[in-house]
C-alpha cells in the first residue's frame, strides 16, 4: 500500500503534467487566435499542485512570463505551497 507522501507526490506530478499541457495548448491557441484556457484555470491547477508544471510551461514555452498580474498570482501559489510543505515537513519531523 502506497504511503501518504507517495500519493501526494504522485498527484503533484500528475497535476503538473496536466498544467504543462494546458500551458502548451493555451500558447498554441494564443497564436492561432482561438479560444484560450482561462487564467483562473491555470492558477487553480498551480494551486492544486501543478505549480512545477506551470513553471516549466512558462520557462520552456516562454508563455505568461511578461504579464505581471499573472506572475504575482502564480508566485503567491508557489509561496502557499512552500508554506504548506514547510509545515508538513516540520510536523512530520517532530519540530
Amino acid at each position: 500500500m502506497p504511503s501518504t507522501l507517495s500519493i501526494i507526490l504522485g498527484v503533484h506530478v500528475a497535476v503538473s503534467v496536466v498544467t504543462f499541457v494546458l500551458y502548451a495548448y493555451d500558447k498554441y491557441r494564443a497564436g492561432a487566435g482561438g479560444r484560450r484556457v482561462p487564467e483562473r484555470t491555470l492558477h487553480l491547477l498551480a494551486l492544486f499542485g501543478g505549480w512545477p508544471g506551470a513553471f516549466a510551461g512558462q520557462q520552456i514555452l516562454r508563455h505568461k512570463t511578461r504579464k505581471l498580474p499573472f506572475q504575482i498570482v502564480y508566485w503567491m501559489t508557489v509561496a502557499i505551497h512552500a508554506g504548506v510543505w514547510g509545515v508538513f515537513l516540520f510536523r512530520g519531523l517532530g519540530w
